[in-house]
This record gives structure tokens, C-alpha cells and sequence, in this order.
């Protein structure tokens, strides 16, 4: 089975909840008929035997249900506080499936239609559905003002779909959506971009270079951190931390027992934080899920010994994003090996095959995903267990 996510986001961009992509491995590209009862059923079971909270952050997940799956009772093996249920386009309706509806809005589960294009005077499921869903790729904007405004009058809670870029998120605002779902937040906004974050902070630059250096110096490094009170206590709660809280007495000790390249994963993280600033959340825990992803399938690859530079090439995947500039423009000041820059910048690039499993598997796009995975010579049944364990991991490094 594979399973990704895709974050839900309210006007402040605040994360909502996620939609979680998933296939069966072996119909990893298509979604159909019984294919896609077996699928929920999986993704469900997977849920109860990782535990949701891994996978959701204990946020709202938002699973598709076939007509046959919502009229069985394995919708209620999860609890209505943390699952919405969506009614796919084209679900065959009578009467038999909106007494279910009905029965399960009773439970406390809420509703919503996916990739809705209706009449909404017309459709039986509508008064019953908490969220409506419109997928602006299909259905622009433009052409369902008379149904949005409708649907705000009815009070329910309208989601964007499939928002590729900023403006479609801020049209979409004007016009009254509550939610908004897509990888626009991961995009650059190069007009209002603030020039000031693209001067990182002295610190961070001076310790960047020293672990460029052949032969980087623990007493050096030392020095530099040393200056800087936050970076300091970071550093040292983050050794204790690893070590189960046991302290650590000194910062070079601290650094002796992390090691040069755990200590530059470290300090890239803690960089991209502070950038992070006035961002959603999401783009920093993209980053950091993208980075232990990229390391794992590195390490069942025959990559496997450039694991470390393949969770930095991810962890900086979202840079220009936070920087809001041209990843081209970013690259030129970011002490990166030129590799893993080709990686981020054409793919042409050893890492650049785990870069683009990365990407295609948290789209689920997963025919792509098994293209890439089978280049690299990956066992797809371990892909969803690393995505999971990236996950938790992203989490657990965020709080």
C-alpha cells in the first residue's frame, strides 16, 4: 500500500487537516471499482495498526468512500472527531445511501462532497454534506460564483482544490472559501519576496562554511556557536534530547557526539526554522518530511552511501518557497555540493532519481512513483512504512 498526505489549510494558513493520497501497490495507477473499496480498506486498516495521530499529527484526515464502503460499517472503526468523510464525484445516489449519510452525520462524522459540479438545488447529498469540495483546475473559479455564493448562503464550508499559486489562493479568499488545498504554499511569492531573509544570519553562514572546509574543525566550529546564546542552547538541547536527557557539558563534546554530518543536517534545519518565519508551518514540516524521506529511500538504494547528501538536497527542496526567490537566485548563496544544486535544479543529477520518487510520492502520482523507485531498485512495499516513519520523525523534530 502507499499512503501520502496533502494539507488543508483556513484563510490564515493554519493547517486544517490533511487528505490522504493512497493506492494499493498493486494498482498503484488507477482507482476504480473494487480496486478502490480494497484501497480504503487498507488505508484504514493502516491507520488503526500506525496509529492516526502518525500520520495526521492529530489533525482532521479527510478519506474517500466508494458508495459500497460508506454503506458497510467499516467507517466506524475510526472516531468521527478525527475523519472526514468524502463522497466521490459520481457516486450513484438513492434513497438507501442518504439514509446512510444521514445515519452516520447522527455518529458525528462530517461530510464532504469531492470535486463537487453539481446543481446544488438538485443534489440529494447536499444538505446533508458539511463541506463542499470544488477542484478549481476542473471548474475555474470564475465559472461557479452563482454556486459559491449559493453554498455560502446555505452556510457550508467550501474548500479549493488543487491551488497551484498564490493568486488562485487569494481569489479564491475574496470569494468566501473557508479552505484551501494544494501546493501553492510551497510556491515562491517573488513580487512582495522579503530581501532581508535572504542574509542569513552571520552564525549560521560562518559554521556553513567551516563544514565546507576539507577538514572542518571541532574547536573552530566551537568558537563560532559559542557567540551566539540561541544557536548555543539549541544545539545543546538538542544532544540532550538525543541522549535521552542526559546533559551534555560542553558544546564541543556536544558536537563529538553528533558528528560533523549530523551536526550540518542540524544546523540546516535550525537555518531553514529561522527563515521559516512568518510562513505556514507546513513548509518547514514539508522540508523536514521530505528530508528523512529522501534519506531512507537513499539507504535501500544503491545511492545508499550518499544518504546524508540526499536529506539535505531534500530539506533544501522548499527554499526558494521560503525565501521567495528563484531557486537559481537562492542556490547561488547556499554553501551546497554543485550536486545536489543540479539535483534541485534540472535533475541532472546522481541524487536527482530519489529527488523526483520524493516529489511523486507525496503528489501521489504513483505510477511516477513506481517508475522512480524501480530505477533506484526499491522494494515498493517498504515506501509506506518510510513515509510514515518520515512523518512522525518531521513531527517530533518540529516540536
Amino acid at each position: 500500500m502507499f499512503i501520502a498526505r496533502q494539507p488543508i489549510f483556513e484563510r490564515d494558513l493554519s493547517t486544517f487537516g490533511y487528505e490522504l493520497l493512497y493506492r494499493s501497490s498493486q494498482n498503484a495507477a488507477g482507482y476504480d471499482g473494487t480496486n478502490a473499496n480494497l484501497s480504503t480498506i487498507s488505508v484504514l486498516q493502516g491507520l488503526l495498526e500506525t496509529g492516526l495521530g502518525k500520520i495526521s499529527d492529530y489533525s482532521h484526515v479527510f478519506v474517500n468512500f466508494t458508495r459500497d464502503m460508506l454503506l458497510c460499517d467499516i467507517v466506524e472503526v475510526i472516531p468521527p472527531d478525527q475523519m472526514v468523510l468524502e463522497i466521490l464525484e459520481g457516486t450513484k445516489i438513492d434513497d438507501m445511501l442518504v439514509n446512510r449519510v444521514k445515519e452516520l452525520k447522527k455518529l458525528g462524522y462530517k461530510i464532504a462532497l469531492d470535486d463537487f459540479d453539481a446543481d446544488l438545488n438538485k443534489y440529494e447529498l447536499v444538505e446533508d454534506a458539511d463541506i463542499i469540495k470544488f477542484d478549481i483546475r476542473s471548474t475555474p473559479l470564475a465559472s461557479i460564483t452563482t454556486q459559491v455564493a449559493e453554498a455560502l448562503v446555505r452556510n457550508k464550508t467550501l474548500l479549493a482544490e488543487k491551488v497551484e499559486t498564490l493568486e488562485e489562493f487569494e481569489h479564491a479568499k475574496e470569494m468566501g472559501f473557508h479552505l484551501f488545498q494544494g501546493y501553492f504554499f510551497s510556491r515562491p511569492n517573488i513580487i512582495t519576496r522579503a530581501t532581508y531573509k535572504r542574509q542569513y544570519k552571520h552564525t549560521y553562514l560562518k559554521v556553513l562554511m567551516e563544514l565546507k572546509a576539507p577538514e572542518p574543525s571541532y574547536q573552530t566550529l566551537t568558537e563560532i556557536i559559542e557567540t551566539d546564546a540561541s544557536l548555543s542552547y539549541r544545539l545543546m538541547k538538542i544532544i540532550s534530547h538525543r541522549n535521552q536527557n542526559k546533559l551534555a557539558y560542553s558544546i564541543k563534546r556536544a558536537l563529538v557526539q553528533m558528528g560533523i554530518k549530523d551536526f550540518e543536517r542540524w544546523m540546516n534545519i535550525l537555518m531553514l526554522q529561522d527563515l521559516t518565519e512568518g510562513k505556514p508551518d507546513e513548509l518547514l514540516k514539508l522540508s523536514l518530511v521530505r528530508s528523512k524521506f529522501a534519506e531512507q529511500l537513499c539507504a535501500a538504494s544503491y545511492l545508499h552511501a550518499r544518504k546524508i547528501d540526499a536529506a539535505v538536497m531534500a530539506l533544501f527542496s522548499t527554499i526558494d518557497a521560503i525565501l521567495d526567490d528563484h531557486m537559481e537566485n537562492v542556490l547561488h548563496t547556499v554553501p551546497l555540493s554543485p550536486e545536489i544544486k543540479a539535483a534541485l535544479l534540472n535533475g541532472d543529477s546522481l541524487l536527482a532519481p530519489i529527488y523526483h520518487a520524493v516529489i511523486c510520492y507525496e503528489k501521489g502520482d504513483w505510477a511516477c512513483v513506481e517508475k522512480w523507485t524501480s530505477e533506484l531498485n526499491i522494494e515498493p512495499g517498504l515506501l509506506n512504512d518510510m513515509y510514515v516513519l518520515a512523518v512522525e520523525w518531521a513531527n517530533e523534530v518540529y516540536k
